[in-house]
Parts: structure tokens; sequence; C-alpha cells
């Protein structure tokens, strides 16, 4: 009987050291990596007909065993403030969002980790959705190389993206061994290139995995809280039911220890009369007064069917005063791309599923 032939591996979903296997398995040195690396993350070239540096022989067995694969664009959106969204289509199924947001010394890409979310945060349009499953690390990869290509092609910049933060669609941390290979290629000289402050993951508490984050890569950490409290942190974000306030700070002294310069950024979304309080404020103070902390507060961005509204600019106001008396660093973030529901929270994708994994509907874990 006969089998039928290995499909061709994505050469997005590998690390240096990985690709380096990779090759060294097909009879070629391990500096055939290093030469693949360069032709398509510095040259952006995907033919491997086009990378002329490597032998003939190597490159006419390349198609047969490995390929590039890129996610189709769906829909491209602009913002009236330069934000950019695109909706890709994934060949495995399903679509996620990929959001730019320039800025006049940066151009941030917000990435996504998941198709949907699992973990059910009320204020979150994508958790809305449940989890259709995990993007893979070459199609975490792929969003970057797109938005890079894109953005050259179109605004004829360089480098047109200095950071990327994981947070857009889904829990990272919940798809933990493909986000740390795809960072690891973000942070790669021959990749990306991007420096560990300029790559950021965004998690709502999974506290085993932050400790595994901080031992195997290193990079910035932001953790969305939106409560000072568990009974109403219970309800905003309900993993906090698996891992409590108080066990989430203590992973979060664990993180920052390793490093006295690194301070995690706190996001706070601020709900109308849910949890913006001058006691929210106050309690709020008293939980990060002693961390290294930044805290980011979030103007909640509405969609379609929410129960909730956000904070007036004024309420806002009111409760970062309150933490910058006790001498906090508190930031407000701009709302950015609002009008093409690009902003914080308001990413939705494409789940094609009917079989939708909420985190009501099963077990409070994580896999990897």
């Amino acid at each position: 009987m006969s089998t039928s032939a290995a499909q061709p591996v994505n050469l997005f979903g590998l690390d240096r050291a990985a690709l380096e296997s990779f090759v060294s398995s097909h009879g070629e040195p391990a500096f055939r990596a290093r030469q693949l690396m360069q032709w398509l993350y510095q040259k952006r070239v995907t033919s491997f007909e086009d990378m002329t540096d490597i032998s003939k022989k190597f490159r006419a067995r390349l198609p047969a065993i490995a390929d590039v694969r890129l996610p189709t664009l769906e829909a491209a959106q602009l913002s009236s403030d330069g934000t950019r969204k695109w909706v890709l289509r994934l060949d495995s199924g399903g679509a996620i969002e990929t959001v730019y947001i320039p800025e006049a010394n940066r151009g941030t890409l917000c990435i996504s980790s998941q198709v949907g979310c699992a973990l059910d945060c009320a204020f979150c349009s994508t958790a809305q959705q449940g989890l259709e499953r995990n993007l893979t690390a070459a199609e975490i990869v792929s969003q970057v190389w797109f938005a890079i290509r894109t953005l050259v092609d179109e605004l004829g910049r360089d480098r047109p993206i200095s950071n990327v933060v994981f947070m857009g669609m889904g829990e990272p941390l919940a798809n933990y061994n493909q986000v740390i290979t795809a960072i690891r290629l973000l942070q790669d000289d021959l990749g990306f290139g991007l420096s560990k402050r300029r790559v950021t993951v965004s998690t709502s508490g999974l506290v085993p995995f932050m400790d595994r984050l901080g031992v195997d890569v290193d990079t910035a950490l932001a953790v969305s809280l939106h409560a000072p409290n568990d009974a109403l942190r219970d309800e905003l974000v309900p993993i906090n039911r698996k891992y409590p306030i108080a066990e989430l700070m203590a992973a979060c002294r664990r993180y920052t220890q390793r490093d006295r310069k690194m301070h995690i950024v706190y996001e706070y979304v601020m709900l109308d009369g849910v949890n913006d309080s001058d006691d929210n404020a106050r309690e709020l103070a008293r939980l990060l007064r002693h961390m290294p902390a930044k805290i980011n507060l979030i103007p909640f961005n509405p969609f379609p069917e929410t129960r909730f509204r956000r904070s007036s600019a004024e309420r806002i106001e009111a409760f970062a005063n309150i933490l910058r008396r006790e001498k906090l660093l508190v930031t407000t973030r701009r709302t950015r791309g609002d009008d093409i529901d690009a902003a914080c929270g308001q990413l939705v994708g494409r789940v094609a599923s009917r079989q939708q994994r909420r985190l009501s509907d099963i077990p409070v874990r994580v896999t990897n």
C-alpha cells in the first residue's frame, strides 16, 4: 500500500533552531537556515527560485518539502485616524483581524493568536464568539510579514512596524507553544529583529504560563486586570475564578524580579458605573502601590448588544488623578480605529465553527 508524500512544511512556523534542524534533516548544512531566514524576513522573498545564494540543487528540492503560505486578504479598512485593519482568511479555516496603529515615532501592529477566544471576558467582542481554534506559529508570524509587505508597498517606508503586541483576537498564553515560537522569530536578528521591549504579550492572567513565559523568552508583559477586587473581576474576567488576584499579583512579582527595569502594564477598561468609581480607584492604588507598574486606562469601545457603556472623559480623568496622587504611573489610551471596529475589544474576525468553545462551557484549563 502506497503512502502519501509528506505535506510541505510552512517555513513561517520554524524558528531558527527548528529551521536548522529542518535543513539538516535534508542533508544540508545548518547555514542554509540563515540564508533562508535572510531571504524570507529581511529581503521578503518567498520564491525559492529567487534565493540565488542557495545551491541550485537545494532550490530545486525546496518546493517539494517546504512552502511559504500567507493568509488571503478578505477585507481592508482605513480609519480616519490612519489606523488600518485587515481581515485575513486562513488557509486552514476561519479568519482573523490584524490592526496597524501608526504614530509619529512608531508603528504598532496588533496581532491575533487564536480564532475567537474562550475566556469569556464580559466587555470584549472577540470573547462573545467563543473559541474556534488556536493559530499556528506560521499563521501568527505571517500576519507580521503580510503587514510589513503591505505597508512597504503602500507607504514606501522601509521599517513601518516598530512594535508588535499580542492584543488581537485570543488569549496568547492559552496558545503558549505557538506564541513562543512566533516571539522568537519576532526577536531574532535574522527574523524581524525587534528588541525584547518592543514585543508585548497581553494576558488575562493564566498564571502557570506567565511563569513559563519569564523563563522561555524575554518580552514585555501586559496584564488585563480591569478590576481591583476578586468579586468584580470574577464577573468581568472569569479566568479570575481559577487564578484570583492574589495569585495573579504574585505571578507578576515573580515576572518582574528577573529584571529591575521591567514594568508590567496593567490594562483597565473604563466601564461606566461598573469599575470606575473613586473607591475602585483607591482600591486599585492599594493593589499596585508597591508593584513596578504602569496603568493603562482604556475607554470602553462599544459593540453590538453589549450592556456596558464607556465612562465619561471626566470620570476617567478623576479616576486617573486618584492613582497619580498615589504616585502611580498612569496613561489613558487614546481610542484608535473605532470607526472601523479596530479599537481594543472590538475585533471579531470570522468564527466558522458551530461548536465554539467558551470558558463557561468547558473546564477552566489552557492548552499548549
